[in-house]
């Protein structure tokens, strides 16, 4: 309240009411010019009738009425029309301007409320969903513009919804189909299992290890049904605190050693060890833990992934002085994601992976999640993608609360 109250008697405040106020000049120009026409005519009005008529006819049309209907003399209505009607003229006039004004002016309101009703269309077609263009009088361009805005938000909007639905019960549908190969395959070597007693320890051995895979790809399945209902209901609160975010990456880089080690990978810290940030250290870390798993995943073999973290300075970097920003970058080599594509990974369900009984396709939550965890945060996060370099940037607010 006090923030709108100081930008009200501001200069910044005052230019803005203006900037505002001139969108609709056309409007406020139009309106003025109806209501000096109303002025002009109601004026007009009124003298011709006090000219042409109040000073000849008028006189004798009242003194004859009160002959008439009162029974009086000439001389005696004279005098009530001199006294009572002529010497009170001015306020007769006065009356009779409002009185005129008015009823021109109830009139020109018809023409005024027009521009609500093409309003009240616009929205009722925003409402039914309507895809046509809005159009309003010339006067009313401004808000014409915004209402087309809101109309192409809205199409967007349902349109991201229908493909994120549409991706959803395909992602699903590939999800139920993937369960089954799995579980026919623990269920299969789990019977011979059963039905072998002698056979061999080292071909034991080898069922063994395969159904157990079989039974951890299971799992990852079946969790990932459990983060699609999740993901639909939940809402992401924050609960900041001071995060050593050297320590962070340092720690999730060693977390992920057995698969780098497996696809023979490597990963590099490029980051000074005393850089902190503020926020949600446990949904940051599922942030960096998703774009990890992603460059592991689809970076080629024997190559490097390499994470930088960089402190950006708006001015001259001082002592004590906190970043205004902190990015965050993983860059690997492997297959160039095509642009189309780029612009779609942050998308919920989906997957980079199309194929339906890849082992690398997950449920496609991944980086949509990350990418709200992120803007919760007040930061960004994208990709970009070039000659066989995938780069996927993170950019928090630094300062904070430190």
């Amino acid at each position: 309240m006090k923030t709108d109250k100081k930008e009200r008697f501001s200069f910044k405040g005052f230019w803005k009411r203006r900037k505002k106020n001139a969108a609709y000049s056309k409007l406020t120009f139009r309106i003025f010019m109806q209501t000096f026409a109303i002025v002009l005519l109601t004026f007009f009005i009124i003298f011709t009738f006090y000219s042409r008529f109040w000073f000849r006819r008028v006189g004798d049309w009242i003194v004859k009425f009160l002959q008439d209907a009162f029974h009086l003399g000439r001389e005696d209505a004279l005098n009530i029309y001199k006294y009572g009607l002529r010497e009170n003229s001015r306020l007769i006039i006065f009356g009779a301007v409002a009185v005129c004004f008015l009823l021109l002016f109830r009139f020109s309101l018809s023409w005024f409320i027009r521009y609500f009703n093409e309003i009240d269309a616009g929205l009722d077609k925003l409402i039914q969903g309507d895809k046509r263009e809005i159009a309003l009088s010339p006067e009313m361009a401004p808000m014409e513009r915004k209402l087309n805005v809101l109309r192409e938000a809205l199409e967007k909007r349902e349109l991201e919804a229908k493909l994120a639905e549409e991706r959803k019960n395909n992602l699903v549908m590939y999800l139920a189909h993937d369960i089954r190969t799995p579980l026919t395959s623990v269920v299969g070597y789990l019977s011979l299992l059963e039905e072998a007693q002698d056979m061999p320890l080292e071909q034991k051995a080898k069922y063994v290890h395969i159904t157990l895979d079989k039974a951890t790809r299971l799992e990852q399945l079946i969790n990932e049904f459990f983060e699609i209902t999740r993901y639909n209901v939940q809402e992401i609160v924050l609960e900041k605190e001071k995060i050593d975010l050297y320590y962070m990456l340092v720690q999730m880089i060693e977390e992920f050693y057995p698969l780098l080690e497996e696809k023979g990978n490597q990963a590099a810290l490029h980051c000074d060890e005393n850089v902190v940030v503020y926020g949600d250290s446990v949904k940051l870390a599922r942030v960096f833990n998703n774009i990890l798993k992603n460059a592991i995943a689809y970076s080629d073999k024997g190559t490097q992934i390499e994470v930088f973290v960089e402190e950006l300075y708006e001015g001259a970097k001082g002592e004590g002085k906190q970043p205004d920003k902190i990015t965050i970058r993983f860059q690997n080599q492997g297959k160039t994601i095509p642009k189309e594509k780029l612009e779609s990974i942050f998308h919920r369900f989906y997957r980079m992976d199309e194929a339906r009984n890849s082992d690398t396709g997950g449920a496609g939550l991944g980086l949509a999640i990350a990418k709200e965890i992120v803007t919760r945060h007040g930061g960004k996060i994208y990709a970009e993608s070039d000659q066989g370099q995938v780069v996927f940037w993170v950019e928090l607010p630094g300062g904070g609360e430190l």
